[in-house]
């Protein structure tokens, strides 16, 4: 990704927010470790670093964003057809695009490592581009755009049970794309759009989540 490798041995941690748009109806089966809706997925992953480092090298305010798609059960290592691209925040300088490439490309290890084993994709591309985020801090809304090639935002889960302000959250999710321990919000896809790598879609209404992430390696 970087003309220079990241030492391996780095120590290095990652908290923000994750949250995706896909293919399946609310809500994904993929949280609950099943297979997709339709058997087949695809969608919009994104992360938004609140606050990181590797080394001495600071990651905060930085965001990535993957398009992603497979076939069958990740989580029962059933899946075929597992595809990937991703976008780096291209406000990343040189030692940050090292540190970004050495994290979510899994040589540095921790839970992106493991996940990445897993899923096991072929990359289409990966680019640095403009990656805006926004999640609202009470989970409202959350959104992410990579202009003119992608476009997903969500709104959360309400209903005429839901008391004011909750949010409907799922806790000790069996497939939790960010790793385990944290927090599920599910939501409402208002925009699910992309046509960039091979990957083309446009939908609204299907199903969105949201899971802070919390990573650190390279343990």
């Amino acid at each position: 990704m970087t003309e220079q490798a990241a030492p391996a041995s780095t120590r290095w941690h990652l908290a923000g927010d994750w949250f995706d748009t896909c293919k399946c109806t609310i809500p994904c089966p993929c949280s609950f470790a099943q297979p997709p809706t339709f058997g087949d997925c695809d969608g919009v992953l994104v992360w938004r670093i609140r606050e990181g480092n590797y080394g001495d090298v600071r990651l905060d305010g930085l965001n990535v964003l993957m398009l992603g798609s497979f076939v069958g059960n990740v989580w029962a290592r059933e899946h075929t057809e597992p595809y990937a691209a991703v976008f780096l925040d291209e406000r990343a300088d040189e030692q940050q695009r090292t540190a970004l490439g050495a994290v979510f490309g899994g040589q540095a290890g921790g839970w992106p490592a493991e996940f990445g084993e897993m899923f096991g994709a072929e990359m289409r591309g990966m680019e640095f581009a403009p990656v805006h985020v926004s999640v609202d801090d009470d989970l409202a809304t959350w959104s992410a755009e990579v202009p003119g090639r992608v476009r997903a935002s969500a709104e959360a889960l309400t209903g005429p049970t839901t008391p004011e302000g909750a949010r409907v959250q799922l806790h000790n999710a069996p497939g939790a794309e960010v790793g385990p321990g944290q927090v599920a919000t599910w939501g409402r896809a208002t925009t699910d759009h992309a046509d960039a790598f091979g990957f083309t879609w446009d939908r609204s209404g299907r199903s969105s989540k949201h899971f802070p992430f919390d990573w650190s390696g390279p343990a």
